[in-house]
């Protein structure tokens, strides 16, 4: 095999793949090669516009993937790697590039367009040796390459499109296909490496392997050396980027390349001096459970982010200027090596930055945190934040016991009979009240653009929110369909509090409040009637009554618009979702086509369903 000969020169060395996909990890398994795997956590936000080709892309994405977990093991996982592979697959026809699509709609796009044609399949692969002699800096020999293969498709029908999209394989997949599974019988034939379009080009890969370790002479070979790692944009912003150590984003030389006939560059790039300094080479070890780890520490991420919250941190923090530990630790008021602690802690988060400014340090807000966790903002998140330390914290102790007895612990955890998340017993207390009417802001203020914009609603003149709090999602609405009018509809304590929630920014000339039980009273008249976050926390009996009652108000042509999490069909995914329903409330989480069954039962057809990638999703359809 090709790939033995290289081998042995790989025995005692750190191989490491910067990927997660399970069949790159089988595919290098079954030649033999021992390797850990670490998930990059590159941004994969290219703009593909940039690139003359689409293998340029794939190129440049696994290149930045592969470099990103090599700046980030010293420090992460304590260990410096010998060698790093990072690979991305696009699939292309017609001009376009075909990721993985984002849910059965895309994949259905995709599949349509490959449908009776041939269309090519690019990996990009990156290869990055880790030079770390003791005593100097860290250097990377970064080889990168790609491979196209052709693959032509069958004519789809319909019915197969959608038995092999409701299989959920196209899910992971760029362009929507597993060739090596049930994808297989979509495909005519294949001209080239067909282990490319599985996801890694094995045979190609183990020749760059070998030219490594058997390179050409110097002469033959350009290397232009960089003092630091290209930028690489990731979901961290760790601390130790701050306060003397290396700095990877700050390169201090233009990056080039040179890029021979066979799709081939070879380049050197360097972190800066000091890095081998830092951590001694380590041993290979067993794989690290990175995830398990960040789920063990996840409380602890939770908890920090409430206490900043609670303390106000953001809020002093919003001037551009910043503030110094002790600064910081008079305004709270805090002891001063808590006040540190706990900035340290957010800024490795990614919420703070934390920068010298002449002798002194000083901490101030990402913007991000300006945006999202200063309480003035106008998409503000304290409120839920706040909520969340309160309220589902103490719930959340007591989870073994919910989970044992099937009820919510409201009694354990605040020494009252009432259920946590009933709308009645959370307003029957005035610091309550406010505080769920708080919470219920933040999260219409931050999703109303979303699931105002998820459909077009110009067709209706007149809306009713059942249950709309605030009216911070109605004036959403208001704003983006000028002739469109919204009636809130909810129980008389939250009408009567409203007023707490105004602000001048809001135009509230198309929004207006009605008290009342949407189970009992009267429903105002309405187009289009809206359920934002309510079904999910009714029994079946109240979905009966409550849909029943709308089906009856409604006439043909009126619009239902429901906004919630919706679980993926195999019910595993969005976790936010299924965490939630820990709390062990009266209703339950469903997926779409769950929510879409139960509306149909009601004289609501015309469904059509959006994935907003903000905290709710929607779903609008139509009284027949």
């Amino acid at each position: 095999m090709v790939l033995n000969p290289v081998i042995s020169k790989l025995g005692g060395k750190l191989v490491v793949l910067a990927s997660a996909s399970p069949r790159r990890r089988e595919i290098l398994t079954n030649v033999g090669l021992r390797f850990e795997v670490v998930p990059s956590w590159f941004k994969e936000t290219l703009e593909k516009s940039l690139f003359k080709a689409p293998y340029e892309y794939a190129v440049e994405t696994a290149k930045q993937k592969a470099l990103e977990v090599a700046r980030r093991m010293p420090f992460k996982h304590l260990k410096t790697p010998d060698i790093v592979i990072g690979a991305d697959t696009v699939v292309t026809v017609d001009g376009y590039i075909l990721e993985k699509p984002v849910d059965k709609e895309d994949a259905y796009r995709m599949l349509s367009r490959l449908s009776g044609k041939e269309h090519s399949v690019f990996t990009g692969v990156a290869i990055v040796h880790c030079n770390s002699e003791l005593g100097k800096e860290v250097e990377y020999d970064v080889v990168d390459f790609y491979e196209e293969t052709k693959v032509k498709f069958a004519d789809l029908s319909e019915d197969m499109l959608w038995e092999y999209i409701h299989s959920g394989e196209p899910m992971d997949k760029a362009g929507g296909y597993g060739i090596q599974a049930l994808g297989g019988m979509l495909v005519e034939y294949v001209h080239g490496d067909f282990l490319n379009v599985v996801g890694f080009p094995l045979n190609h890969f183990c020749k760059k392997l070998g030219e490594m370790y058997n390179p050409p002479s110097k002469n033959e070979v350009k290397h232009i050396r960089y003092d630091s790692i290209p930028y690489v944009e990731t979901f961290d912003s760790p601390i130790y980027m701050e306060n003397g150590w290396p700095r990877w984003a700050e390169n201090r030389a233009e990056a080039k390349d040179s890029r021979d006939g066979e799709g081939h560059s070879h380049h050197w790039v360097s972190p800066g001096a000091g890095a081998a300094e830092l951590q001694p080479r380590a041993s290979v070890i067993s794989k690290f459970p990175k995830r398990i780890a960040d789920l063990m520490d996840g409380f602890k991420a939770s908890k920090t982010l409430f206490t900043a919250s609670k303390l106000k941190v953001f809020d002093l923090l919003v001037s551009p200027g910043g503030l110094t530990v002790a600064e910081m630790a008079v305004q709270i008021p805090a002891s001063v090596i808590g006040t540190e602690r706990l900035l340290d802690s957010v800024v490795s988060l990614g919420l703070l930055e934390k920068s010298h400014l002449g002798e002194s340090i000083v901490y101030k807000n990402t913007e991000e945190a300006n945006q999202y966790l200063v309480s003035s903002s106008n998409c503000s998140l304290h409120g839920y934040i706040i909520y969340c330390n309160d309220r589902i914290w103490p719930l959340f102790t007591h989870l073994e016991d919910a989970v044992q007895e099937g009820t919510n612990q409201f009694e354990r955890a605040f020494g009252k009979k009432s259920s946590e998340l009933s709308r009645d017993s959370c307003l029957s207390d005035k610091e309550m009240k406010l505080q769920f009417m708080n919470a219920m802001h933040s999260i219409a203020t931050v999703t109303g653009a979303d699931i105002a914009a998820a459909f077009d609603l110009s067709p209706f003149k007149t809306a009713c929110d059942l249950g709309g709090c605030t009216g911070a999602m109605a004036c959403q609405f208001t704003k983006l369909y000028p002739s469109l009018s919204v009636t809130i509809f909810d129980l008389p304590a939250v009408v009567e509090m409203r007023s707490h929630f105004c602000t001048q920014s809001e135009d509230l000339s198309r929004v207006t409040f009605a008290a009342g039980d949407f189970f009992k009273d009267d429903l105002p008249k309405a187009d289009l009637y809206i359920l934002a976050r309510i079904l999910h926390d009714l029994t079946d009996d109240k979905i009966n009554i409550l849909l029943s009652r709308l089906s009856q108000m409604c006439s043909p042509g009126c619009g239902l618009l429901v906004a919630e999490i919706f679980l993926d069909e195999e019910q595993r995914t969005p976790s936010r979702a299924l965490l939630q329903a820990l709390s062990m409330s009266d209703g339950r989480q469903r997926s779409a086509s769950q929510y879409s069954q139960i509306l149909k039962k009601y004289g609501f057809n015309e469904i059509c369903v959006k994935h907003t990638g903000n905290f709710l999703d929607a779903i609008l359809c139509v009284k027949q």
